[in-house]
């Protein structure tokens, strides 16, 4: 039987920080736009600050949907499932903000998360509602390690190379939202 907490209490912390992958989902305000879930789970990126915030550091990606549904209109839910041990999901409701690798707060937020290349924002939700269920029909598998491909990739790509990725490939969503346009206009390169 699910249940409604008012806030990230301790035990509940705990399970978060156990959890290999987590679930982030967004949607546009538009009713004809596109609902995103993105897989999360780089080691060393995700954080509960307080009871009632966490954040996450943010790495290039082939795509922005995130950031975009959070520069609309700041709705977000991150799903954590426990895919081995006792069966449980717990959700995390929030409005979400970009803090970018420009911006001035960054810096003090990205101290608390694992250097990695390509890194391009933290995440910060403030949550407003914090629940949890049973999770019986979640399958159980086990962890064989984490990928060793994004850090590698955007270390080759440098600074300048991985400026350059976003500008081509994350200034808008799939719905045409403004989303990571944050880096200069002009490739490094160019």
């Amino acid at each position: 039987m699910g249940k409604v907490y008012g806030a990230i209490d301790e035990r509940l912390s705990k399970f978060i920080e156990q959890q290999v992958v987590f679930f982030v989902a967004t949607a546009p305000l538009s009713s004809d736009g596109h609902v995103n879930v993105s897989p999360r789970g780089l080691p060393g990126t995700f954080a509960v600050l307080d009871s009632h915030t966490f954040a996450w550091l943010d790495v290039t990606g082939s795509g922005s949907e995130t950031i975009a549904h959070l520069r609309e209109n700041g709705r977000i839910t991150v799903m954590f499932c426990a895919f081995d041990g006792r069966p449980n999901i717990v959700r995390l409701h929030g409005t979400g903000r970009v803090v970018t690798r420009y911006d001035p707060d960054f810096e003090s937020l990205a101290q608390r998360f694992d250097d990695k290349p390509g890194a391009r924002a933290v995440i910060v939700v403030d949550v407003h509602r914090v629940s949890d269920s049973c999770g019986w029909g979640v399958p159980l598998m086990s962890f064989e390690g984490h990928r060793d491909l994004l850090g590698p990739y955007f270390e080759r790509k440098g600074t300048d190379g991985s400026a350059d990725y976003r500008i081509t490939k994350n200034r808008t969503s799939i719905d045409g939202l403004a989303a990571y346009d944050f880096d200069p206009a002009e490739p490094a390169d160019a």
